[in-house]
C-alpha cells in the first residue's frame, strides 16, 4: 500500500534528515516509526502526504507515485491525525468530524451520519457529544474526535503523528486500547509515529526503529525486542526489553499447566484422594460445564466432613485470563491478587477453563518465545532448559 523507493530528505543547511529509506507498508498494516526526536520519523511520515517534500527518491501508495498527485487531493484520500488534534474552536464535534466529507462534496445530511457513525465507533455517544465543542471535551475525548475525523471519509491510509503523546498514561492507555479495537474493524494502513517504545510495541504489526535518518531495524515487535539487530536498536529499546517483551507474546495452550481439577458437587472425600493421588496442595473447582469456579485447599478439605461437597468449602478465583492474553497482563494478574498462578480460560467457549499459568510456566513461554523468533519456528516446537525447584 505505502513503498519508498530511495528516498532521501536534504535541507540546504546540509542537514539529512532521511537517508536513502526504502520499506514498504503492506495494506490493513500499522507500522509503527520509533526513535529520539530528530531522527526523521516524523519528516518520513509528513512525506507521504506531501507536507514536506522528498529531495530524491519516489513514494508510492496503492501503486501510485504521489508526486504526479495534487497534494490537496492527495490529503483528503489519507487521513491525518496530530498530537494537538487541531479541532475547529468554532464548529461542533459533528461538524468538526464531518469536515473532509463536506470538502469532498457529501451533501450535508450524508456528511453528519457519517460523522455520527464515526463518533460512535470511537466511544463517543453523538446525541450526547455531537453539539458540544472542542473547549467541552477532556484531551482524551478531544483526541478520540480527531481519530474519528481522520476516519470520516472511509480513507484507505491513515497518518498519525504521537496522537496520544498529550494525555496522561492513563488516558493514554485507554486510547490505544480504544484504537486497537478501532484498527480491528477497520483495518486501514497505519503509519504510527511515536518516541515511546512500549507504545510502538504494543501498537505496531512491525516496528521501524530509527537512527540518525535511518531505518536501524525493520521487524515485528517481538523481534526487535528479542533480537534488536544492532548495538543501537538494543540501547534504543533497553536493557529491559526482555520485560517489554512479555506485552507481545500471548498466552498458548503448551504454556499451561494441568492441577487436579475437581466439580462443585464431589464430595470432599473424593477430592482429599485426587490430591494424595497427585501430591498437590489445591485444585481448581468447575462447574458441570467446565466454566471455572474457584479453586479449593488440601486444608480446606482435610479440616471438614469428608461428605462436604466442593461448593461448601471452594474458594472464589479473581485471577484469570483468557487464552491469547499477553504475558505481561498475566504477570500484573499475578501481582494485583498475589497469586501464584493464574487460571486460563476459552473466551470462544463460555469462558471453558483450560489451564492454569504460573510464575514458573510465564518464565519459560517468554524463553521459548525468543528461541522461537531465533529459528524461525513455533512456540510449541521449542524446548528449554529449567532449574529444578529448590
Amino acid at each position: 500500500m505505502i513503498r519508498f523507493e530511495h528516498v532521501t530528505k536534504s535541507y540546504a543547511d546540509g542537514t539529512t534528515a532521511v537517508d536513502d529509506l526504502s520499506f514498504e507498508v503492506a495494506e490493513g498494516e500499522l507500522v509503527t516509526l520509533v526513535g529520539p526526536s530528530g531522527c526523521g520519523k516524523t519528516t518520513t511520515m509528513k512525506m507521504v502526504n506531501r507536507l514536506i517534500e522528498p529531495t530524491s527518491g519516489r513514494i508510492l501508495v496503492d501503486g501510485e507515485d504521489i508526486s504526479t498527485v495534487d497534494p490537496v487531493q492527495l490529503r483528503r484520500r489519507i487521513g491525518y491525525v496530530i498530537q494537538q488534534v487541531g479541532l475547529f474552536p468554532h464548529k461542533t464535534v459533528l461538524d468538526n468530524t464531518a469536515t473532509v466529507p463536506h470538502l469532498l462534496g457529501w451533501q450535508r445530511k450524508r456528511a453528519r451520519a457519517r460523522a455520527a457513525e464515526l463518533l460512535d465507533l470511537v466511544g463517543l455517544d453523538p446525541s450526547v457529544y455531537g453539539d458540544r465543542y472542542p473547549d467541552q471535551l477532556s484531551g482524551g475525548q478531544r483526541q478520540r474526535v480527531g481519530v474519528a475525523r481522520a476516519l470520516a471519509a472511509d480513507p484507505p491510509v491513515l497518518l498519525m503523528d504521537e496522537p496520544f503523546g498529550a494525555v496522561d498514561p492513563v488516558v493514554r492507555e485507554r486510547l490505544q486500547n480504544e484504537f486497537l479495537r478501532l484498527q480491528s474493524q477497520v483495518r486501514k494502513t497505519v503509519l504510527f509515529v511515536t518516541h515511546d517504545i512500549e507504545e510502538a510495541v504494543r501498537l505496531g504489526d512491525r516496528i521501524a526503529v530509527y537512527g540518525n535518518g535511518r531505518i536501524e531495524q525493520f521487524d515485528a515487535p517481538a523481534a526487535v525486542l528479542g533480537a534488536p539487530a544492532t548495538p543501537y536498536v538494543a540501547d534504543f529499546v533497553g536493557a529491559d526489553r526482555g520485560l517489554k517483551r512479555l506485552s507481545v507474546t500471548p498466552i498458548e495452550a503448551g504454556d499451561l499447566e494441568q492441577p487436579p481439577v475437581v466439580r462443585l458437587d464431589d464430595r470432599l472425600s473424593t477430592v482429599a484422594e485426587r490430591l494424595a493421588e497427585e501430591g498437590a496442595r489445591w485444585a481448581v473447582v468447575v462447574d458441570d460445564s467446565g466454566r471455572l469456579h474457584g479453586w479449593v485447599s488440601a486444608d480446606a478439605v482435610a479440616s471438614a466432613d469428608p461428605a462436604v461437597r466442593v461448593r461448601e468449602r471452594a474458594r472464589r478465583m479473581d485471577a484469570w485470563l483468557p487464552l491469547g492474553a499477553s504475558l505481561k497482563k498475566a504477570f500484573s494478574t499475578m501481582l494485583q491478587h498475589d497469586a501464584g498462578w493464574i487460571a486460563v480460560l476459552d473466551g470462544d467457549q463460555a469462558d471453558h477453563y483450560l489451564g492454569v499459568l504460573t510464575p514458573a510456566r510465564l518464565h519459560e513461554a517468554l524463553r521459548r518465545s525468543i528461541e522461537a523468533d531465533a529459528r524461525g519456528g513455533a512456540r510449541s516446537e521449542v524446548d528449554v532448559e529449567t532449574v529444578p525447584g529448590l
